[in-house]
C-alpha cells in the first residue's frame, strides 16, 4: 500500500519540486518505507511505498519503463499480478521486477484504457504516457483505494488524501452546499465526485479518466454493477455454494498475495470471524487477530471480547486484545482527525485509528470484514425497507437519513440553504437500470455509493495513518458480482447475511451465527458526556466556529443542552456530528 501524488501542468511549465515534496510529507505515512520523485517536462509524480510485495529495487517506484515510455505511481494490490505476468510474458513483454506494480505498466500498454477491466484488487494508480503525452488515472471498481484530484485552469494535481492537495497550495477551501447536504443528511457520506470543498473533488469508482498535455480531459466508466438474474434458474442451495466457493477464493488471495504476514481484525461478528475460519479451514496455523475494546457506558457495553475470545479459544489463532480507556480516546482524537481525508462520523473511526497503532507494530497487513454487511443484506434497516411500498427514496430516507431537510436548513446558515440535493442525488442513483427489484436497487446503490465514503474510506485512512495495508476479502468484485445476482430474499432471510451463514454453519461455533448483530462499540461517543460534552461545546463555542458562520447558533445550543435526546435513526449523536465536521474543518482548513 502507499501514497501517490502528483502535478500535470497544462502550460508544458515543470512542476515545482519543493510543492511535491509537500504533498509527499502528507503521503509519509501511508508509506513508510521508501519514497520517490519523478519529472519530465511537465510532468512530475510522487510517491510513498509501504512495501508488501517484491520489496526489492527494480519494484521502487515511480517506475518508469523507458522502452515503453510510460511512467506509474500506484497505490493497492492485484491479486492476479502472477497470471497476468505470464499472460504478458506470453505477449513478448519482459519484466524487471516480480510485483504487481510493472504489470500494471505492460497491462496498459497491451490493452489501453481497457487494462482496469484486466487488474483484479484495489488500486488507484496514475501513468504518463510520454509518446502520447497524455495522463491516465484510474480507481478500482469498489472505490477501495482513495483518489482525489484539483483541476485548475493551469493544471491538474492528484493525491491519495486531500492534505496533500491543501499542503500544495491553491485550493478553493470553500465548502460545496450540495455536499454540505450530503454530509450532515447522508451519514457524511459524499458521493463522489464532489467533497465538502469547492477545489478537492474524487474519481468515482471504476471509473478512469484521461488527461492530455492541454488539460482536455474525459471520464470512462469501465465498470458498472448490474443486480440482475441469470437465466438459467438456480436454487438456493446452489446460491450458498456459489457464495462460499467466491468468498474462500477473496480470502486466500487476500492473505496469500503478499510477501509479509497478514493478520486478521477480529471483531467477534460472523464477518470477520468467518474469515479467520476459511484460513483455518484451508489450513492456516497462528493465524495473528487482533481485537480492541472500549470502557462501558451505563447503556452500552464497550467491547465484544467474549465473542472474539470465543474464536480465538476454537481456532487457536495468535491472538492480541487491547482495552482503551476513555481518556486515551480523548487524547487521540485531534490525530485521527487528522488522519482523515473528509469528516467522518462514524463511531468507529477513532476504534480502527486506535486499533491500527497496535496492529502495524505486529504486522504491516490486516483483512477486515467492511462490506458483509452491504452486500449480503446485514444491516436492521434492510427488512424494514424491503416489507415497504412506495417512493425508494422515501423508504430510504426513513430508516438511514441523519436528518430531515427540514432540519437540514435548521442546522446550518441560510446560506447554505437549498432544495433537497440528498434525494434528488439518491433518486438518480437508485433509478439506474440494470437492477430487477425495489431491493436490488437500494443494496446496489448502497454497495456502490454509500460503502465507498463511509466504512470503506473510514478503513483506508485509520489504517493507512499507521502505515498499515487493509484487505477486505467481502468487497472483491468477483464475489460482489455474484451475490448481485442473487435474489435479496435469499440474503434477506433469517435477518439478513443468510447465505454467509449457511456457510458459516460448518466452519463457526452457533454462538458466533446466532448472535445477535453486533456493532463496533464506542459509547463515549455515542452517549455524550463529561470530559467528551466539555470537547464537543469548547469547539462549536468556539471563535473559529462563530466567525465561520457554518451552524445556526439555535441549533447547536440545542443539542448541546440535551444532547442525549438527538440520535440519528442510526443511532449516532447529532452533537458529535456538528462537532467532528467543525474540528476537521479546524484542522485540514483552519
Amino acid at each position: 500500500m502507499c501514497g501517490i501524488c502528483g502535478e500535470l501542468n497544462f502550460q508544458g511549465k515543470p512542476p515545482n519540486l519543493s510543492v511535491l515534496d509537500r504533498m509527499k510529507g502528507q503521503l509519509a505515512s501511508r508509506g513508510p518505507n521508501q519514497a520517490g520523485t519523478y519529472s519530465n517536462g511537465p510532468l512530475a509524480f510522487g510517491h510513498r511505498r509501504l512495501s508488501v510485495i517484491d520489496p526489492s529495487y527494480p519494484s521502487y517506484q515511480p517506475m518508469t519503463d523507458h522502452n515503453l515510455g510510460l511512467t506509474i505511481v500506484f497505490n493497492g494490490t492485484i491479486y492476479n499480478y502472477h497470471a497476468l505476468h505470464n499472460e504478458l510474458s506470453n505477449l513478448d513483454y519482459s519484466f524487471l521486477s516480480q510485483g504487481d506494480t510493472e504489470v500494471i505498466i505492460k497491462a496498459y500498454d497491451a490493452w489501453g484504457e481497457n487494462c482496469p477491466e484486466h487488474l483484479h484488487g484495489m488500486f488507484a494508480f496514475a501513468l504518463w504516457d510520454e509518446r502520447k503525452k497524455s495522463m491516465f488515472l484510474c480507481r478500482d471498481r469498489m472505490g477501495i483505494k482513495p483518489l482525489y484530484f484539483s483541476l485548475f485552469p493551469d493544471k491538474i494535481r492528484f493525491a491519495s488524501n486531500t492534505q496533500a492537495l491543501l499542503a500544495a497550495g491553491g485550493i478553493d477551501t470553500s465548502i460545496d452546499p450540495i455536499a454540505l447536504h450530503h454530509h450532515l443528511t447522508l451519514h457524511a457520506v459524499v458521493p463522489a465526485p464532489r467533497t465538502l470543498l469547492q477545489g478537492v473533488r474524487k474519481l468515482e469508482p471504476g471509473t478512469s479518466m484521461t488527461i492530455d498535455q492541454h488539460g482536455q480531459h474525459q471520464s470512462r466508466r469501465y465498470w458498472q454493477l448490474t443486480a440482475q438474474r441469470p437465466k438459467e434458474n438456480i436454487s438456493e442451495a446452489e446460491w450458498i455454494e456459489r457464495t462460499r466457493v467466491a468468498l474462500n477464493t477473496a480470502v486466500q488471495n487476500h492473505f496469500t498475495v503478499a510477501d509479509v504476514p497478514v493478520g486478521i481484525l477480529l471483531s467477534g461478528g460472523l464477518d470477520s470471524s468467518l474469515l479467520v475460519g476459511l484460513l483455518a479451514e484451508a489450513g492456516v496455523k497462528k493465524i495473528p487477530t487482533f481485537s480492541i475494546g472500549f470502557e462501558d457506558a451505563p447503556a452500552e457495553k464497550g467491547n465484544e471480547f467474549e465473542y472474539s475470545d470465543l474464536i480465538v479459544q476454537h481456532f487457536q489463532t495468535d491472538h492480541h486484545r487491547y482495552t482503551i480507556a476513555n481518556d486515551e480516546v480523548l487524547q487521540y482524537l485531534p490525530a485521527a482527525v487528522q488522519a482523515m481525508s473528509e469528516p467522518m462520523v462514524g463511531q468507529d473511526t477513532v476504534a480502527f485509528f486506535l486499533l491500527s497503532e497496535r496492529v502495524s507494530q505486529t504486522v504491516p497487513v490486516v483483512q477486515s470484514g467492511q462490506g458483509a454487511d452491504e452486500v449480503f443484506a446485514g444491516y436492521f434497516w434492510y427488512p424494514f425497507m424491503a416489507a415497504e411500498q412506495g417512493d425508494l427514496v422515501d423508504r430510504f430516507r426513513k430508516y438511514y437519513f441523519d436528518r430531515s431537510h427540514a432540519e437540514f436548513l435548521e442546522t446550518v446558515h441560510p446560506d447554505y440553504h437549498g432544495k433537497d440535493h440528498t434525494a434528488d442525488c439518491l433518486g438518480k442513483l437508485l433509478s439506474q437500470p440494470g437492477a430487477d427489484t425495489d431491493m436490488d436497487q437500494i443494496l446496489r446503490m448502497d454497495v456502490t455509493t454509500l460503502i465507498v465514503d463511509d466504512p470503506v474510506k473510514r478503513v483506508d485512512n485509520m489504517t493507512m495513518a499507521w502505515g498499515l495495508e487493509a484487505r477486505v476479502p467481502f468487497l472483491d468484485h468477483n464475489l460482489v458480482e455474484t451475490a448481485f445476482q442473487m435474489p435479496p430474499e435469499v440474503k434477506l432471510k433469517e435477518n439478513g447475511k443468510y447465505p454467509l451463514k449457511m456457510v458459516a454453519r460448518n466452519i463457526l461455533p452457533a454462538a458466533i451465527i446466532d448472535r445477535p448483530k453486533g456493532y463496533f462499540p464506542m459509547p463515549a461517543l455515542k452517549y455524550i458526556q463529561g470530559d467528551f460534552l466539555d470537547f464537543m461545546r469548547d469547539t462549536l463555542m468556539s471563535r473559529q466556529c462563530r466567525q465561520r458562520g457554518l451552524f445556526q447558533p439555535s441549533y447547536v445550543k440545542k443539542m448541546l443542552a440535551a444532547p442525549d435526546q438527538y440520535m440519528t435513526p442510526l443511532q449516532g449523536s447529532k452533537l458529535w456530528h456538528l462537532a467532528l465536521l467543525e474540528t476537521w474543518l479546524q484542522t485540514h482548513i483552519g
